[in-house]
């Protein structure tokens, strides 16, 4: 009998357990690369929904990371957080 904790969910691949399929993110939602320094890893940061921040979460941690949109911007894509 297969372990419940065992299942692994992959975009656009059906789990037999559940029936479901994945969706992929949107190709046009925009992100920014992070390296989160704290667990040594990469990540993405997707803007939302009032457009006003982006947000992300560190894969292994959970650390959460947010960026202030603002006037003039930047046209940095990665940044590492401290």
């Amino acid at each position: 009998m297969p372990d419940p904790q065992d299942q692994v969910e992959i975009e656009g691949v059906v789990n037999p357990a559940s029936a479901r399929v994945l969706q992929p993110e949107p190709a046009n939602k925009k992100w920014l690369g992070v390296w989160f320094t704290c667990c040594h890893t990469y990540g993405r940061m997707t803007r939302d929904e009032a457009r006003q921040r982006y947000v992300g979460f560190c894969p292994k941690c959970r650390a959460k990371v947010n960026a202030t949109i603002g006037e003039g911007g930047t046209s940095r894509r990665f940044f590492k957080t401290e």
